[in-house]
């Protein structure tokens, strides 16, 4: 009942905070270029090129996790496998960024990743309470949603 909404939920959310992050890095590595800012003698040219590439490959991650939740809320199933994989470390992400905005940016920013923390964590929960309608609980143990069979019992002549 609250399983697709939030899978949706957090699609969006996701697909927002990619494009922000990815659009904010690449905000950043203008202002170092055009700025020629310099931290500790580093070439202001690589770290103009760093912020970018960072904010791209950044914004990517946060695009893949938003697609896996986009199956999610589509199929109506939990995540399995690699998307399992790959929402549980961007539930980890956002819990180490969150304890990173606190100090650098503060606690608006601090709630905001805490939000789409417990989330995350709701869509992983939910999707194990119950089986979705349909499906038998403990029915589909080789994960590619074939039946499984009992074993035949042994014949004694």
């Amino acid at each position: 009942m609250v399983r697709r909404p939030v899978a949706w939920v957090v699609a969006l959310v996701l697909f927002f905070e990619a494009f922000g992050v990815a659009g904010f890095n690449w905000f950043l590595g203008h202002v170092v270029d055009r700025q020629h800012m310099s931290l500790a003698g580093l070439d202001p040219d690589v770290m103009a090129t760093s912020s970018k590439i960072g904010g791209v490959v950044f914004g990517l991650y946060f695009l893949l996790c938003g697609v896996v939740a986009l199956l999610v809320a589509v199929r109506n199933r939990a995540p399995a496998g690699f998307g399992r994989i790959v929402l549980v470390s961007a539930a980890v992400v956002h819990g180490l960024l969150g304890a990173f905005v606190w100090g650098l940016v503060g606690f608006g920013a601090f709630a905001f990743m805490m939000v789409v923390l417990g989330l995350i964590v709701l869509l992983l929960v939910t999707y194990d309470a119950e089986p979705a309608p349909g499906e038998e609980a403990g029915g589909d143990d080789a994960g590619d949603g074939s039946p499984v069979t009992p074993p035949a019992a042994p014949t004694t002549p």
